[in-house]
């Protein structure tokens, strides 16, 4: 049975077609988050303010959790070309995003709990400095996500004149690091939001249980994204098969009526790259396979078995 490559000698490099300049956008997140959290714990501790103190914590989860995702950029180019790493480091940044879903699981348990306690136990709230502390969470928030959202959701564009391609699967092109540190920042300002309107409403109607409510709230949406962002990462480590691609190599080997495939594998292998393993029996020969399979813009790296 003999299994031809798409190439003899070729690099193994998968990483993301933005994945410098997501690298240096997030960069710029973590060294926001990490002046705002400093200023958060150093002015807690100046006008002895547990809102302030709690706040600066609270963001260090963060910029820990951002601080990771931009390590495992740097790591990723620095070993693009590092031959021990069968099929690259393009899988690096999902590793990340899986470690960064995990803390924000954790930072919405927190949450919960902390704000079932206060529902059941009201504290005095200062209102206040608190309000402000939110406002600037907010802003430090917004300036973070506009850096980020310049690259994040960006899916590739694909050549329609080859084929009609089918981008049902485009979502599994993300670049899940980068898509990590924007849920993080998405959540600190859902967090600052909830917060602000829960303040106003404690000071101006004197509503001092809509702060816990909110929360709770928070801690809910919080945990849904972290559960979506643990379920896409860990479907790529485990590498799990998208079945739209799956369904499109068949059609592209198997339609002419020469060819049938009889095993099949792929996996995600970086941002917008898969590898694949077919095995083929009938007529042909793997450069026919190849050439059919040219079309398929995710495919990365081929490997064909002919029988």
């Amino acid at each position: 049975m003999p299994a031809e490559t798409d190439a003899l000698l070729h690099d193994h490099v998968f990483l993301g077609d933005r994945h410098d300049e997501n690298a240096r956008r997030t960069l710029w997140v973590v060294a926001l988050t990490a002046v705002m959290m400093v200023g958060e714990i150093i002015a807690g501790a100046i006008f002895n303010s547990m809102a302030l103190l709690a706040d600066g914590v609270h963001m260090a989860t963060h910029a820990g959790a951002l601080a990771v995702a931009a390590a495992a950029y740097g790591f990723a180019r620095r070993h693009a070309h590092d031959r021990r790493f069968s099929f690259g480091t393009g899988k690096v940044g999902d590793l990340a995003g899986f470690a960064s879903a995990l803390v924000l699981a954790l930072i919405a348990l927190g949450i919960g709990i902390e704000s079932v306690a206060r529902l059941f136990d009201p504290r005095p709230v200062a209102f206040t400095e608190a309000t402000l502390v939110a406002v600037l969470g907010l802003v430090v928030n917004l300036v973070s996500a506009f850096l980020l959202a310049g690259s994040h959701g960006h899916s590739h564009g694909h050549d329609h004149h080859d084929h009609d391609h089918d981008h049902a699967h485009d979502h599994r092109h993300h670049d899940n690091n980068f898509r990590a540190a924007f849920v993080h920042v998405l959540a600190d300002a859902l967090t600052s939001v909830l917060a602000i309107a829960a303040l106003l409403c404690g000071r101006y109607l004197g509503w001092v249980w809509l702060d816990p409510a909110m929360g709770i709230v928070g801690a809910l949406v919080i945990a849904i994204w972290s559960w979506g962002l643990l379920r896409d990462t860990a479907t790529v480590l485990l590498d799990a098969s998208d079945p739209h691609l799956e369904a499109e190599v068949r059609q592209e080997v198997e339609s002419p009526g020469d060819a049938r495939i009889t095993d099949l594998h792929i996996w995600r292998v970086g941002p917008g790259a898969h590898a694949a393993i077919v095995s083929v029996t009938g007529s042909v020969d793997g450069d026919t396979v190849r050439r059919r399979l040219r079309p398929v813009h995710e495919l990365a790296h081929i490997t064909v078995e002919t029988r």
